[in-house]
């Protein structure tokens, strides 16, 4: 059975945080449409396409990359729901729904970067070089 980036958990769980996101930053002040609505949903939506685009890359080096782009749009999240916090736009349990999904997405991001290490030095071993056939998107999945 093949896979695709949406079957990944670290794809679901990132899709959930950007919904959350969506949904808390609906009651942000009009004036803030352009700045932290603006940057907190284009955070969150970055994680769930930079796992999707490095999936869809040629090299795990390339998957890599972008998983650990990711990673840092998570963090990103992180920081502007805290300052969005601190600026009254979001209350206490907004802000901690914000950090378990974060914290959620960052655990599946984790262990599929993790895969995807392993992966990228086990086409560099040497008795790989040279017979290592390219990443086959269809037969060649994280578990």
């Amino acid at each position: 059975m093949s896979k695709s980036f949406y079957d990944l958990v670290a794809f679901q769980r990132a899709v959930d945080l950007t919904a959350e996101v969506y949904a808390v930053t609906a009651a942000f002040p009009r004036a803030e449409l352009y700045g932290l609505t603006s940057q907190l949903r284009r955070a969150a939506v970055g994680v769930s396409s930079q796992i999707a685009e490095g999936q869809g890359r040629l090299s795990f080096g390339e998957w890599r990359q972008f998983l650990s782009q990711a990673r840092g749009s998570l963090f990103e999240v992180e920081a502007e729901a805290l300052i969005a916090n601190r600026l009254g736009f979001l209350d206490e349990q907004q802000r901690e729904r914000i950090a378990r999904g974060v914290q959620r997405t960052g655990k599946a991001l984790v262990g599929l970067i993790d895969w995807v290490q392993r992966r990228e030095r086990e086409a560099r071993t040497p008795r790989n070089r040279g017979t290592a056939q390219p990443r086959n998107r269809i037969t060649e999945e994280p578990q």
